[in-house]
């Protein structure tokens, strides 16, 4: 297959951990041409195709020049087997945009993955609205009146944004409700922006567990990412620590209940985050832990991918 992986840049890639790099090696380990490029790098005139400014690229195996550059073209999207979209968010603006030029390419014979009009469709705060019976009890809203209504129910709390990535924004607030009136000012900023609010999940102390769901099927190992010191949040991001296991019952039933039903959509992978019995958020724009899981527990998640990914496409197995 030809791939282009729109990504972000090339050179702020950390290959020992970064997903996507883990996805080109395994592509290239079977024969597979890669290409990369951003969303900035994305256009479209009228009465043409859309195009990108690609780079091609060529692995080297090498830690630190890890990739060569063979060539700099500018190419239609539909001359690619498979576009993989792995831009990390936030899905911002420029991220909606990027969707659409994707699915118009779509609409001139390009295979995208994951399916442009399912990443808007599915916000991963707001994902987990269709499946609420997984769910620890949940809140979305603009209201401080909500907010604290919330609190007086539940007594300990977790604030988030809805546009946060990687634990940025998030806020634990306990039985005395300290603060909470400046956290809701900061995330709501008076009114004009929605957040969401949870009850807290004792179970954090164990691990936010990433369940990795790949053509409606799941990896049987979660990454756990369990919280540092007095830190509430396991993101791998916020100094997590990640500790690969396998699924549990309940983390088998979320993901044979969600899995299939995302992948009918065109979501061919996606990251389940669930702490004890519940799950807290859905992510699809560019799910991580493949290398954390695959060196841990010798489970090819890479492999898995791109096997998933050749069927997709149609290459004979």
């Amino acid at each position: 297959m030809n791939l282009l992986f729109v990504t972000d840049s090339l050179e702020l890639f950390k290959i020992q951990k970064d997903t996507t790099f883990s996805m080109m090696r395994e592509a290239q380990r079977r024969g597979h041409r890669i290409s990369a490029c951003g969303p900035e790098h994305l256009l479209w005139h009228s009465g043409d195709l859309v195009r990108a400014a690609v780079r091609e690229i060529r692995l080297t195996g090498e830690p630190e020049r890890w990739f060569i550059e063979t060539g700099t073209p500018l190419k239609a999207l539909n001359e690619f087997d498979a576009v993989i979209m792995r831009k990390d968010p936030p899905f911002d603006s420029e991220y909606f945009y990027a969707t659409h030029l994707l699915e118009h390419a779509e609409r001139e014979g390009a295979k995208v993955f994951n399916k442009p009009a399912a990443l808007r469709d599915h916000p991963e705060k707001l994902a987990i609205l269709e499946f609420a019976r997984f769910t620890t009890p949940t809140l979305v809203t603009r209201s401080e009146a909500a907010v604290r209504a919330f609190h007086d129910l539940h007594h300990d709390i977790i604030l988030k944004p809805l546009d946060g990535m990687g634990g940025m924004g998030i806020f634990r607030v306990k039985r005395d409700g300290l603060n909470l009136g400046s956290i809701i000012e900061t995330l709501n900023h008076d009114g004009a922006t929605s957040l969401m609010v949870q009850k807290f999940v004792p179970e954090i102390t164990a691990g936010d567990k990433r369940v990795l769901v790949i053509g409606g099927k799941a990896v049987p190992f979660s990454l756990a990412r369990i919280p540092q010191g007095s830190e509430v949040r396991g993101n791998l991001a916020a100094g997590g620590l990640g500790v690969a296991q396998p699924l549990s019952a309940r983390d088998r039933e979320i993901a044979e209940s969600i899995g299939p039903v995302l992948a009918r959509r065109g979501l061919l992978l996606v990251g389940l985050d669930v702490i004890g019995q519940s799950l807290t958020e859905i992510n699809v724009t560019s799910p991580t832990c493949f290398q954390e899981i695959t060196d841990q527990t010798g489970f090819d998640v890479p492999a898995m991918f791109i096997d998933e990914l050749e069927a997709a496409v149609g290459v004979p197995a």
